[in-house]
């Protein structure tokens, strides 16, 4: 069994990924964001059922960080651990993710990992996700 604890309570929930097929690009008001053929894509389901949008993890490095400000918004999820938050300057606040210190083994990719080689993941809302 997975060893993150929200799986005790929910052994049947999945957390599954695979390379993204193609490219993957954010944009917000025209401005690239991100851009890489190197994401991740991640699907979340529990018995079956989606419970969660098809989210794109981009690595930190093809991400344009100086866009970006970390923000003091935080949440935990039982399946993937704590996510810290960052807003878009001039944009949308809290819009990214980044699951810095997870309680899981996903994205089983190193090439989804902070600039540092950290293990780590991001996400950017609306579907489109960033990833660190």
């Amino acid at each position: 069994m997975n060893p993150a604890p929200g799986y005790k309570k929910y052994p049947n929930h999945e957390l599954s990924t695979r390379p993204a097929t193609g490219r993957v690009q954010v944009k917000y008001k025209g401005e690239l964001i991100a851009d890489t053929r190197r994401a991740v894509e991640m699907r979340e389901t529990h018995e079956g059922s989606v419970v969660a949008p098809v989210m794109y993890y981009v690595p930190r490095e093809d991400v344009r960080m100086e866009r970006l400000v970390r923000s003091s918004h935080r949440t935990h999820c039982p399946f993937k651990g704590d996510a810290s938050y960052y807003s878009v300057k001039g944009g949308p606040e809290n819009s990214v993710w980044s699951y810095e210190h997870r309680t899981t083994r996903w994205p089983p990719s190193r090439s989804c990992s902070r600039s540092t080689r950290t293990s780590s993941t991001s996400a950017l809302a609306s579907g489109s996700v960033i990833a660190a």
